[in-house]
């Protein structure tokens, strides 16, 4: 049996065909090859091919495609989701993990135009058009449904100074992950978010050594492994479609959330 013809007869023999964005490093990578490893088939979406590819590394064959994408393109977007279709029939689960921390650290009065533009488009407009693309498949395919999982933030609840865009990009992840919870009903599409605090990659390496705190000073905050957020996704996504995590926050257990200010 080829790759293929394996993948679209994965439903009997695997968990079935999950689309990862942001794949290319970080919790993407690590929540991609944990899906692998669980018995997912796993679309990898990012920028750059590469990355993709060392992603795939070392996964059973079959298990991964990398896909090159930019998830601000509509167009991108869409034919991700063709190439999933028609390499695999469906898709069953979405990880909606693309993100930028674009203007992390510049206060809210130089805050570029620009810099607001490219997190919002990333964080928000991307994952809206991958939440749409995937909600139209499992809409149709047959049998119908699936799950979708946003990455929000332990920003979403609350900011870090000097943050305003990626804040507010994941304030607006939350509402979209309701939305889509609601609107899945009809079809059996279920949407939960998981908000990660501080897992252990390139975008939370300065954490490591000092970051501002809320009151003006810096400080070194704990991190956890990314490992632990792909157990979590994981879980979440193993779940039956009649049964649903809506909200899971995943952090370091020391780091300053509760008490932050």
């Amino acid at each position: 049996m080829d790759d293929t013809a394996g993948a679209k007869a994965g439903r009997s023999t695997g968990r079935g065909v999950a689309v990862v964005t942001g794949a290319g490093s970080g919790i993407g990578r690590s929540v991609a090859r944990a899906l692998a490893e669980a018995g997912w088939t796993v679309a990898l979406a990012g920028r750059r091919r590469e990355a993709l590819e060392e992603t795939a590394a070392g996964l059973p064959a079959g298990r991964a495609l990398p896909v090159p994408t930019d998830v601000t393109s509509p167009e991108r977007v869409a034919a991700l989701f063709a190439t999933v279709l028609d390499r695999f029939g469906r898709v069953d689960l979405l990880f909606n993990n693309a993100g930028t921390f674009a203007g992390g650290g510049t206060p809210v009065e130089e805050l570029s135009y620009e810099t607001w533009r490219t997190a919002v488009d990333t964080n928000l407009t991307g994952a809206f058009l991958c939440a749409q693309a995937a909600f139209r498949a499992m809409r149709e395919q047959d049998p119908r449904g699936g799950r979708i999982i946003n990455n929000g933030s332990i920003s979403a609840h609350v900011p870090r100074p000097h943050s305003i865009a990626y804040t507010a990009t994941k304030h607006a992840m939350t509402g979209l992950t309701k939305s889509l919870s609601l609107e899945g009903r009809p079809y059996r599409i279920a949407c939960g978010q998981i908000d990660i605090g501080n897992a252990a990659t390139e975008m939370t390496a300065r954490m490591r050594t000092g970051i501002l705190q809320a009151d003006g000073t810096l400080a070194a905050e704990p991190v956890m492994d990314a490992a632990d957020v792909a157990a979590t996704v994981v879980h979440m996504a193993a779940l039956p479609l009649e049964a649903n995590v809506q909200f899971a926050t995943v952090m370091a257990t020391t780091m300053p959330y509760i008490g932050r200010g």
